[in-house]
């Protein structure tokens, strides 16, 4: 087999994939993008349920390292929907000019280690065969949807849609019977939508989840001026990982009563961003349980029926241990007379049938059924390729006891593999575009230090990844995250390592600045 040589294949055409791809590009590196979709978006061209919204307000969910994109673009609301996040991934594509970059519709099918090379033989489904000296997965860590494993599934006769693959051309909804299974929060943002065209609408819970009002609106003239006025020094932590703004301190220890009037900021529509208002949230067991203990009270007030406001109040985990929603409407939906609750603590799900989903309590009658069952976070797209190291091992049998990374960018005995949000970064705990610009810039970093000194192969000490490894372990017990059954922990995929994914520690940017400034400590050169 003849294969193609160049310098870097680039997996993915999110926002992380372009930003690599370009920065490559621009040095001088002839580069080969490879997206399963059809255009650039990632997750945003995939998922395009009803209601799919960004989870944080719009103008902090961009590139910070271009200003002609950042300039020449206008969020119209405080939280994007999912048509305008699409049009901004395009928009920054076009200016980019990343598209001649990339292979769409084309899949990675495997990749291995060539050790006499030092170069990865990448192979796709077009039957294209790539060698490349270096291998940058840029697969998202929430894009790969967790699929219905229910009994009877091909029975029924109606659309199965899953969120995260939503059907381009949508679903009608109107006089329909509905059945939303799951309550994360694909189907927390797209339930009222659904409610206001269906005839019925049936939402099957296990587990209720904390959900903070959006309050969205278009973005007064103001905020965008305060938002410009503020851009420098808001640029300055994000590329120095040092706060931006003042906090309360981490030693913060207020009254009962102080603490009561301080966790309503979670009703203030910051979304997510409120969250990290309250200091040591994720540590403290009295400062959460007030946090819980709020929403709760504000569920209640929303919920015309307690028995149903109990239901749909969350007390098996600590809030912001599983990822808080954001939603626009959602637990007022609920007093609609065509949207009934299934509790499935009181009757799991048996199986599917021709007309619709038994439990064990009944039959539900549907026309439709929506599957909201979340992600394989953050390894299912790397675990789903054939990811072959050095003495051809594959990936995920060296992450069989759970997916052992250095920064979530390295895996010891996989040389010049790099990986963008991966497990061991904090990706999906901040604004996963920063996160995506931090890891694309250090590997950048990696890569030119390597031609500027000839080197071919770089890998990451295993003594390196052991302590990374831990010490995102022990930052993970020091919080309330391990309480949860949560994707962070990997609980969601039956049989996937219960280990907390995301790195919790607050200071990973500053790191990496340091690991560069100190010659890349841990890392591994030769050539």
């Amino acid at each position: 087999m003849v294969r193609r040589e160049i310098d870097a294949v680039v997996v993915g055409a999110g926002f992380a994939g372009m930003y690599m791809s370009y920065l490559l590009r621009k040095e001088g590196y002839d580069v080969q993008g490879i997206e399963a979709a059809a255009d650039v978006g990632g997750t945003w061209f995939w998922n395009r349920y009803p209601g799919a919204r960004c989870d944080i307000p719009s103008l902090l969910y961009q590139y910070s390292w271009n200003e002609e994109i950042r300039t020449s673009w206008r969020w119209s609301e405080k939280y994007a929907t999912q048509p305008e996040i699409l049009a901004y991934a395009n928009h920054c594509a076009d200016l980019l000019d990343i598209r001649p970059l990339y292979r769409f519709q084309t899949r990675v099918t495997k990749a291995e280690w060539d050790e006499a090379a030092d170069r990865w033989l990448v192979d796709t489904d077009k039957g294209e065969a790539l060698s490349a000296r270096y291998l940058v997965m840029a697969t998202g860590a929430l894009s790969v949807p967790k699929e219905p494993d229910f009994p009877g599934l091909d029975r029924f006769k109606g659309p199965q849609p899953v969120t995260g693959r939503w059907p381009h051309e949508g679903v009608d909804f109107k006089g329909k019977r509905v059945a939303v299974v799951g309550t994360g929060s694909s189907a927390i943002q797209s339930l009222p939508h659904i409610a206001a065209d269906a005839a019925q609408v049936y939402v099957f819970q296990r587990t209720p989840n904390f959900s903070l009002p959006a309050l969205n609106a278009p973005i007064p003239d103001e905020e965008r001026e305060a938002f410009e006025a503020a851009w420098p020094l808001y640029k300055q932590a994000i590329d120095t990982g040092e706060p931006g703004v003042e906090m309360l301190p981490e030693d913060w220890e207020p009254s009962d009563e102080e603490l009561a009037e301080h966790v309503k900021v979670l009703w203030n529509g910051g979304g997510l961003v409120s969250t990290v208002m309250i200091p040591r949230l994720t540590k403290d067991e009295r400062i959460n349980e007030a946090a819980c203990e709020f929403v709760r009270s504000q569920i209640r007030a929303q919920v015309n029926d307690p028995v149903l406001a109990e239901k749909l109040s969350p007390r098996s985990f600590p809030i912001s241990t599983k990822r808080a929603c954001v939603d626009t409407d959602y637990y007022v939906t609920y007093n609609r007379e065509n949207v009934t609750l299934v509790d499935l603590n009181e009757g799991a799900i048996v199986e599917v049938t021709e007309k619709g989903i038994r439990t064990t309590n009944a039959e539900y009658e549907v026309d439709v059924i929506v599957w909201a069952l979340g992600f394989d976070a953050m390894t299912g797209a790397l675990t789903r390729v054939d990811i072959r190291g050095k003495d051809g091992t594959p990936l995920k049998d060296a992450w069989h006891g759970g997916p052992a990374m250095w920064k979530g960018m390295m895996v010891a005995g996989f040389p010049n593999l790099f990986t963008i949000t991966g497990p061991g970064s904090p990706s999906v705990l901040m604004n996963v575009i920063l996160a995506g610009e931090h890891n694309v810039e250090f590997i950048a970093d990696v890569i030119d230090r390597m031609r500027e000194q000839g080197e071919t192969r770089v890998e990451v000490s295993e003594a390196a990844q052991e302590a990374w490894v831990d010490h995102v372990r022990r930052e993970a017990e020091a919080t309330l995250f391990p309480r949860a059954n949560s994707w962070y922990m990997g609980a969601n995929i039956p049989g996937k390592p219960r280990v907390m994914l995301p790195y919790v520690g607050i200071d990973y940017k500053k790191r990496l600045n340091q690991n560069v400034a100190a010659g890349f400590p841990g890392l591994m050169f030769e050539g």
